[in-house]
């Protein structure tokens, strides 16, 4: 994916998340059942339009990697190209090798468009296996859809 094609909606910005950003951060994840632990307002790049935020995402920094996590699109602005673009954004930020824990086939396939692949929970870096270690339990026992992926266009 090119990342030059992606273009911000007009009154959109996208800019790294300050103080303020904190409680409608919280709010989006919750509203959207994500994981709400470790939600540092410092992690994260929001795109603001109109002066309300309209998406978030995280690099959620670990021993010598990064996790993908916490993106976030209200459903005012979904299907317009935000979270491609966010989330093209925050790879090309990430320092560390890059992993994502997602939920059902939809978000894996959206997710292999930028270059993440999946992975066995066993690839994965020990310093995820204790985050992800939960959601590999529920996938085994209850068959919780939880893709685990890597980035690999390095």
């Amino acid at each position: 994916m090119n990342q030059s094609n992606l273009e911000l909606p007009s009154g959109c910005t996208l800019r790294k998340a300050t103080s303020q950003d904190n409680w409608p951060i919280r709010f989006l994840v919750l509203s959207a059942k994500l994981d709400p632990t470790q939600l540092r307002w410092q992690q994260f790049w929001v795109i603001e339009c109109n002066g309300k935020l309209a998406a978030c995402g995280q690099l959620r920094n670990f021993d010598d990697t990064q996790e993908l996590g916490s993106l976030v699109i209200t459903p005012a602005w979904r299907d317009r190209g935000l979270g491609s673009l966010l989330t093209q954004h925050l790879i090309t930020t990430a320092t560390q090798p890059l992993y994502l824990e997602c939920l059902g086939q939809r978000l894996a396939e959206f997710y292999s468009r930028f270059g993440f692949v999946a992975i066995a929970f066993e690839e994965l870096p020990r310093s995820l296996k204790s985050k992800f270690g939960l959601s590999q339990l529920g996938k085994k026992l209850i068959r919780v859809p939880v893709v685990f992926m890597q980035y690999q266009n390095r």
